[in-house]
């Protein structure tokens, strides 16, 4: 029997919740397109994204989240969907990654096959936009349209903790040169180890996303910290991911120096830094973000993790930082429209 693919309003979270689960637990381990995630994510900015389901006869198999918006391009907006975003700045500064629809295990090419038939049947939009999806992404390859742009491409720096553990825990023999100096140099404007502490309550919790918000103040033009429905999203994953264990709040500091916070999502092996904040350095060379992560590394190493993520970003401490790399994008995936047309032929004239 084939699969039939549904669009549907988005139910009561609490309705959406057991369903949610139901398929996930049947799925390959993906935090990005869990509940914890999802349900955090719609709770915390009131998001209301269509529900697509799929299904085989009456039982679910695939889940995902379609979003909506009209995007502001050169020759007016244009009808676009989201694959689990929602198409708003502050709504969408969770940053999703590993995107792809929710599925049942060994069934995720399927699940997307039905999924681009499902989306190119619907006329109601001009653009889709996908990401953080894997490269060669089954849905994204799928779907039928006019012409694919490759927004953006960005490494996700890893650690292979399994290479740390064969090192008899020596992570830093593995970087090179410099940076392995630079982390003993700046260890030396400590008064001791780098040691990693959890958030083991929620009072502790909100204390330290509250020093997290402090120090992040104003230190980019454009900080997801200074956002309120970010921050409420922060405090929503961090309490959810407590409480299921997919989620540390992690504190380090060195003598009892703070070095900094840590935000790190736990799944399939994995330990993922999502967010950061780092304490002002305490002397000209120290370097309190890379001591932090390195004692991080250590400590889920010594946990047994398989992976310790930098997720996607091309800063360059996350390069030093890792022993490999895995990679996302980003893409706009168009359809025919004479404003799109348009738009096209005009850059392409601007950019010769």
């Amino acid at each position: 029997m084939a699969l039939t693919v549904k669009f549907e309003p988005l139910p009561e979270l609490a309705v959406l919740e057991p369903r949610w689960r139901t398929v996930e637990g049947r799925a390959s381990p993906n935090f990005f397109n869990g509940w914890t995630w999802m349900g955090c994510w719609l709770r915390a900015t009131g998001a209301r994204p269509d529900l697509l389901v799929v299904r085989d006869g009456v039982d679910e198999v695939g889940l995902a989240l379609i979003g909506r918006s009209q995007d502001k391009r050169l020759f007016g907006r244009v009808a676009t969907l989201r694959l689990n975003e929602a198409g708003e700045v502050a709504t969408d500064r969770a940053f999703i990654e590993y995107n792809t629809p929710l599925a049942h295990g060994g069934r995720e090419a399927e699940v997307a096959q039905a999924v681009a038939r499902a989306l190119t049947k619907r006329r109601d939009w001009r653009a889709l936009r996908l990401s953080g999806i894997a490269p060669g992404d089954a849905l994204a390859g799928a779907i039928k349209v006019r012409r694919r742009h490759l927004i953006d491409r960005s490494p996700a720096y890893f650690v292979d903790l399994d290479a740390v553990r064969g090192a008899g825990d020596d992570y830093l023999s593995l970087l090179s040169s410099n940076t392995r100096s630079q982390i003993k140099r700046s260890a030396k404007d400590y008064p001791g180890d780098a040691k990693v502490e959890r958030a083991s309550d929620a009072a502790t919790a909100t204390g330290w996303l509250e020093e997290m918000r402090v120090l992040n103040g104003g230190r980019h033009a454009d900080n997801a910290w200074d956002e309120p429905v970010f921050r409420a999203f922060a405090a929503e994953i961090v309490a959810a991911g407590m409480s299921d264990g997919s989620v540390d709040l992690l504190r380090v500091a060195a003598g009892g120096v703070l070095l900094g916070y840590l935000i790190t999502f736990l799944s399939g092996g994995r330990a993922m830094n999502y967010q950061s904040a780092f304490a002002e350095p305490a002397g000209p060379k120290a370097k309190p973000g890379l001591m932090a992560h390195a004692a991080a590394i250590r400590h889920y190493a010594a946990h047994g993790r398989a992976l310790y993520s930098l997720l996607a970003g091309k800063d360059r401490y996350k390069q030093s930082l890792s022993t490999g790399e895995e990679t996302l994008e980003w893409w706009m995936l168009e359809r025919f429209s004479l404003a799109l047309e348009a738009e096209y032929w005009l850059r392409r004239v601007m950019k010769r």
